[in-house]
Parts: C-alpha cells; sequence; structure tokens
C-alpha cells in the first residue's frame, strides 16, 4: 500500500481536489502570455526612415503638399523594394527625386539616385500596434536582431529558473516556492513597464522567466502528488486547456491594447491575487513524508479528508496509520537525494537521457512556430487561430492518452508534427493558406506533446527527485526555445533549413520517446528503488529473484518446524 490508497480512503478526486486543481490551474490562463508575449510586445510595425519637414520641401517647386499624396511624397524621399513593392525599411535618397512623385520638373537626373542610411530615425505606422519596444528603442535594422534577443534572454530566465527553483523546491517544499514565484513575477512583471532602456527591460523579462519557471514546475508538482492515479490523466489534459485559452486571451488583450507597457501591466498584476489566494493551498503530503516532517503530512491529510467530507478518517490516520501505509518513503526520509540521482542507476538514466530530447524537441518546434506568427498574416488573428486549434490537438491527445498509453502518445505527437514541418518545404510559398494550415496543424501536434510530456515526466520521476527531475529535463526545453528562433537565420543560407532542422529534431524525439516506460494507470513513485522495481528491463529475473528469496525462507522456516517437531518428540519420551 501506499499514498494512493491514503488518496482514495480521504474521498479520491473530492471537493478538496477540484478546488485545489482549479485555482492552480487558473494562473495558466496567464502562462501563454508570458511565454508569448515578444510577438506582440516586440512586434514590429511598418516603418520607413524619417524625412524631416517632408511637407516644406515643396516650397521650391511650383506646387503645394497638399496636392501629393502621402505615398506621392514619400516615392520620392525613399526607394521602393522592387520584390515586395514596398517603401525600403532601412534606406532613404541623399537628394529627393521629385520625378519618382509624378512631378514634372526640369533638369531631372535620371541615373540611380544616391542612397543613405536613415540619418533621423524612423516614422512607424500605428495601425498594427501603437507601441511596441521596437519602436520605442528603434530595435530595426542593424538593431533587429536584438528584438529576438529579448525572447532569448527571458527563455535564458526561465532556463535558470528551472535549475535553481527545481531543486529549491525538494528542499522548502512546492508551496513556498509557488509562493514566492507568483510574487515575484507579479511585481518584477508589472515593473517592466516602467524600463527606460532595453537593457533594464531585458534584466526585468529575465529575473521574470525564472519566476515563470517556478510557477510551472511546482503547479505541476502540487497537482500531481495530490491527485489519485486514475484521474491523473483527466486533470493533466484539461489543466492544459488553461494555457490554451491563455493563448486567445492574449489575442484579444493585446489587440484591444495595442501598447507594450499596458500589455505588461495587464498579463503580470494578476499574479498579485494568485499569490494572495495561494495561502490556501496544501503542502505535497508526500514531500512532507519524504523530508521527516511526517506530523505536518499528518494535519494536511486531516485538512484535504474534512474538506472531502471524510470527518471519521481525521481519527483512523495517525503515525502509526502512516507508517503502515507509506513505510518504504519514511525510511527513504532518512536518506538525501541530488542531481546525479537521476542518472545514477539504469532505468533512472534511461528516462532522464529520453526526457531531455523529448523536452528539447518539443520546446524548439513549438516556439519555432508560435514565435514568427506575423509571416502569416494578421497577427492578432494568427494568435487567435494557433491557440484555437490546441483544443481538437488536445482532445485527441486525451483520448489517446488513456487509451494508448503515454509512450505511444508522446511518440505519436512528435513524429505527427515532423512530418507536417516537413511537408510544408514542399509547398510552395504562392500557397500561403496551404503552408498556413499546415503550420498551424504542426503547431497543434507540438502543443499536444507539451501537454504529454508534462504529465509523463511528473509520473516517471519518483517524488523524492521529482522536482529536481522536473527542473532537469525541463532545462532542455528551455534550451529549445531558446534556440528556436535562432534557427530562422539558416533561412538566409537555405529557405528549407529551418524547416529540416525543426522537423529532424521532432524525428529523433520520437524514437527516443518509444524507449520510455508506460505509465498508464500505475502509481506514483515514491523512490528510487520504486522506479528501479517498476521498469527494469528485466522483470522476470527481478521477479525469479523475489520467487527464490521466498522458497529460500521457506525452506529455512520448514527445516526449523522440523528440528521443534523433532526436540517435542523426544521431549514427549
Amino acid at each position: 500500500m501506499g499514498f494512493s490508497d491514503i488518496l482514495d480512503e480521504i474521498g479520491g478526486f473530492g471537493r478538496f481536489q477540484w478546488l485545489h486543481v482549479t485555482l492552480l490551474s487558473i494562473p495558466g490562463l496567464l502562462m501563454a502570455s508570458q511565454n508569448l508575449l515578444n510577438n506582440f510586445a516586440g512586434g514590429i510595425p511598418g516603418h520607413h526612415c524619417t524625412i524631416p519637414n517632408i511637407y516644406n520641401r515643396t516650397n521650391d517647386l511650383n506646387i503645394t503638399a497638399e496636392k501629393l499624396s502621402t505615398d506621392q511624397l514619400l516615392r520620392a524621399f525613399i526607394p521602393v523594394d522592387k520584390r515586395s513593392s514596398k517603401f525600403t525599411k532601412c534606406t532613404r535618397y541623399v537628394e529627393p527625386q521629385w520625378h519618382l512623385a509624378g512631378v514634372n520638373i526640369t533638369g531631372t537626373n535620371l541615373t540611380e539616385p544616391e542612397t543613405e542610411t536613415c540619418q533621423d530615425g524612423w516614422t512607424y505606422q500605428k495601425t498594427e500596434f501603437v507601441s511596441t519596444i521596437v519602436s520605442e528603442w528603434d530595435l530595426v535594422c542593424t538593431l533587429q536582431p536584438l528584438k529576438q534577443m529579448t525572447q532569448t534572454i527571458y527563455m535564458g530566465g526561465v532556463l535558470s529558473g528551472a535549475i535553481i527553483f527545481g531543486g529549491l523546491s525538494d528542499k522548502f517544499g512546492r508551496r513556498a516556492l509557488l509562493i514566492w514565484s507568483y510574487f515575484q513575477l507579479a511585481v518584477l512583471g508589472t515593473f517592466t513597464t516602467f524600463a527606460t532602456s532595453y537593457v533594464a527591460y531585458c534584466v526585468l523579462r529575465f529575473l521574470s522567466g525564472m519566476a515563470v519557471s517556478g510557477i510551472i514546475l511546482n503547479a505541476v508538482s502540487l497537482k500531481v502528488e495530490w491527485i489519485p492515479t486514475k484521474t491523473r490523466t483527466l486533470v493533466g489534459t484539461l489543466s492544459s486547456f488553461f494555457f490554451t485559452f491563455g493563448q486567445m486571451i492574449l489575442a484579444g488583450v493585446a489587440y484591444s491594447l495595442k501598447d507594450w507597457r499596458k500589455l505588461h501591466v495587464a498579463v503580470c498584476s494578476p499574479y498579485f491575487i494568485f499569490a494572495l489566494y495561494s495561502w490556501w493551498y496544501s503542502e505535497s503530503a508526500r514531500w512532507l513524508v519524504l523530508n521527516g516532517r511526517s506530523e505536518d503530512a499528518i494535519k494536511q491529510i486531516h485538512r484535504v479528508a474534512r474538506i472531502n467530507g471524510k470527518p471519521e478518517m481525521v481519527e483512523k490516520i495517525n503515525m502509526e496509520y502512516l507508517k503502515s501505509h507509506m513505510h518504504k518513503e519514511m525510511e527513504s526520509s532518512k536518506s538525501t537525494h541530488t542531481a546525479y540521482d537521476l542518472l545514477r542507476t539504469p532505468v533512472m538514466r534511461r528516462i532522464s537521457l529520453c526526457l531531455v530530447a523529448v523536452w528539447f524537441s518539443t520546446s524548439f518546434a513549438y516556439y519555432g512556430l508560435a514565435m514568427d506568427l506575423q509571416k502569416f498574416g494578421n497577427i492578432y488573428v494568427m494568435q487567435l487561430i494557433f491557440g484555437a486549434v490546441d483544443f481538437p490537438a488536445k482532445l485527441m491527445a486525451l483520448a489517446m492518452l488513456s487509451y494508448l498509453g503515454r509512450r505511444i502518445t508522446q511518440a505519436s505527437c512528435l513524429l505527427i508534427s515532423a512530418v507536417l514541418i516537413f511537408a510544408n518545404i514542399f509547398i510552395s510559398k504562392e500557397f500561403q493558406t496551404a503552408r498556413t494550415v499546415l503550420a498551424v496543424l504542426g503547431k497543434g501536434f507540438t502543443s499536444s506533446s507539451f501537454t504529454c510530456v508534462y504529465l509523463f515526466t511528473g509520473e516517471l520521476y519518483p517524488t523524492v527527485l521529482r522536482q529536481t527531475g522536473m527542473g532537469f529535463t525541463s532545462t532542455m526545453s528551455r534550451i529549445g526555445s531558446m534556440a528556436a528562433p535562432a534557427v530562422l537565420i539558416l533561412d538566409e543560407v537555405l529557405p528549407a533549413l529551418p524547416s529540416i532542422v525543426y522537423g529532424g529534431a521532432a524525428v529523433i524525439a520520437g524514437v527516443f520517446a518509444l524507449f520510455l516506460p508506460e505509465t498508464l494507470n500505475v502509481p506514483l513513485p515514491e523512490t528510487v528503488d520504486d522506479v528501479e522495481e517498476k521498469w527494469s528491463k528485466k522483470p522476470h529475473l527481478q521477479k525469479q529473484i523475489e520467487k527464490e528469496s521466498v522458497a529460500l525462507q521457506d525452506m529455512k522456516e520448514g527445516g526449523e518446524d522440523c528440528e521443534d517437531g523433532k526436540t517435542s518428540g523426544l521431549n514427549a519420551l
């Protein structure tokens, strides 16, 4: 027997679990806003070189500026890109070319006009965005790579948070670190709106990313460790819908505000509320037992029993009851565990290496598709579509997780997304709708892969190392999300190269996923020994050893009985 049996006796998935999971999931509505915020806060408005006093330049001509449209005036000062038929963004004419504006003047020089870079800054259109960090600090032309750098820096913060908070929460508890992460994101995320320089903005985004990682890791563990085995699949998938719906909310909020400062306040300030009500959460009883705090664990179990309408269990569950159900876990609490334990034993090593590949490739492909929306059309509409596709994709994942299991679902989502990414290579850019449909479907399957890997990872790692394992594997996810924007640079070498890299990584990870153990309807492992016993590659040998041990014990007891019988017979004589 184990903690799963205790959960069943205090109400299974009762009133407490409903409240607990719901309150932990609500902040997920704004998690998508944090990860995809750069699509809008760092959106690139239409722009061209600023022409000082452009309407006064016609004074020397026999016409007035009112007789020329803005487009005509700009043609005299800014070259037109022959491929896109739009004004160039980074150059302007040294001298006005009035003949290009349709003005007939004598002495026109028809040779190739001389151009120069934007000496007076840029003029930005305010139709799609009112204000972004791009227009705030002129992150265009030679400085355009700094726009992508902000996303890389943010993901670097998420990476650091996975490393730091993963270990800290195994040491100080899930609840404490979760509350701290809520406050950190609320304060620093809101203060980002007051950033007066690009450097200050990047520093605040990095620290916000750390908090995001702390929230995700601890919320997942608190959910998994308080729910019964049979409901984990349903809860894990339904919780992911909060993130999906959050993507659609982001599109609406961003469209209504169109200002990066207001947008940061809108998506970060609600975490003050989440931090306040998070004091209601119960610390993981599993974690308390494994850290030698059995009395506190009993108090939390009693609280859950009362909320679930099982007051009779309060008297029944005491220290002896807990020892009889969680003897192995309580013994394990006497030993210490480090990140080295993730690789020390054969099964743990296999799990960790396979999960590293799955996490990296899932995040790599996901953010490669999700962070480049402007090339598909209206960014607000595309964000809405990219979010909406997750609903049918995750419902399909729920069915697959429940009937086919975690391993097949994980591998299938990765391999199908790879096929869709590869298919886009062979579609001409003239068929933009078809390319967009394939990209949307590919994003849907990578999102399903995320849903599966979060649940899968929490079920594979034992309680004593669950947060450390989540932190370790999600670290690779953050490296993937950091690398994804950089791969787009390969488009200049060969247009198909980014898709080849994204798809190839998904194929490799799909194969690795097939080597993971199946966890469908399997109780959560509590210790490293549990993992090795459950999923050893040679379970038949383990069973044979156990049978031989039992047989030897029986023979020994039989021999002792025989000797006792002889002694009794002699005494009787």
